[in-house]
């Protein structure tokens, strides 16, 4: 188990702790040049605010742009001009730009007589932000300072407790975290490398994230309920369709010849194996197919 405490735009918290019942946010890095790696999925991410604050105000889940304001921002335009503003590119006149995204979900944001000093260890020179081990003094020392802070405030339930190290297995930290709506769409596009799982269509405006098992009906917000789809696959699948069978091959019921008298493209899908993730514990799970199979699809 690992603490990352990442230096935080002033504004940016500023914008999201006066929103109420924020459950995702997005941690976003201005250069967007390097993946981040300094956390598993489950591992807290806490907000190291810049000076002349220098203290930590909150944190979350870190998780894995369809955040809007959970970007921390009012508008898309709003979000830019900060973004060019801490990329110092004060006059570029681009429209868009890479950015990267730390999603973090089940974000808390501490009130002010709450917050807590920055460890001596964290130098002020430091840009990005550091890690820490639960073994290391300092790291133990946050990690208490936090869970104290949470307790006082009835917010504990946020902080699973995995501190031994080697008590949890990360993979057990993917599954079982429970996701918010957009984190849940960032998830299965990067898992499915953002393309189409039945087609291989790479064009992220036609491509949406389907819960299998549909999330109004109990289906729940984690990539092994999810397929990366073109979006009228996805519709498909929703109104019953196509399926997806328990050896994931893609199955196109014979209600799309019999009520519209076409579907020649879709039968062309028929049989065909999905593309999956590369990692196997992120692969379609069989509860959430067998689901769709028994109630949702037509036979």
């Amino acid at each position: 188990m690992r603490i990352f405490v990442g230096v935080t735009d002033n504004g940016w918290f500023d914008f999201l702790s006066s929103r109420q019942d924020v459950d995702e946010v997005n941690f976003w890095q201005p250069g967007g040049n390097t993946q981040f790696r300094a956390l598993q999925p489950g591992e807290l991410f806490l907000f190291k605010l810049k000076s002349p604050r220098n203290v930590i105000a909150g944190g979350g889940y870190f998780a894995w742009s369809m955040f809007k304001e959970k970007n921390g921002a009012t508008s898309l335009d709003v979000l830019r001009r900060n973004l060019i503003r801490l990329r110092n590119n004060a006059g570029i006149a681009e429209r868009d730009f890479q950015i990267g995204c730390i999603l973090l979900a089940h974000p808390f944001f501490l009130p002010a007589a709450q917050w807590i000093p920055v460890p001596d260890s964290f130098s002020r020179n430091i840009v990005v932000g550091k890690g820490y081990g639960l073994t290391e003094p300092d790291g133990k020392r946050l990690w208490d300072a936090v869970h104290d802070r949470l307790a006082g405030l009835q917010l504990e339930e946020i902080l699973v407790d995995r501190a031994r190290e080697g008590e949890a297995d990360p993979r057990r930290v993917w599954v079982d975290m429970r996701l918010g709506q957009a984190t849940f769409r960032s998830m299965v596009a990067s898992a499915y490398d953002w393309r189409c799982a039945i087609t291989g269509e790479r064009v992220l405006p036609v491509l949406e994230a389907a819960h299998i098992q549909p999330y109004a009906k109990e289906g729940p917000n984690v990539v092994q309920n999810g397929l990366l789809l073109r979006a009228d696959i996805h519709r498909l699948m929703d109104d019953g369709y196509a399926t997806v069978t328990d050896d994931l091959h893609f199955d196109v019921s014979r209600h799309v010849r019999d009520e519209f008298e076409n579907g020649r493209d879709y039968y062309a899908l028929h049989g065909k194996e999905l593309r999956k993730p590369s990692q196997r514990i992120l692969w379609p799970a069989r509860q959430y197919v067998e689901w769709h199979n028994q109630h949702a699809f037509r036979r």
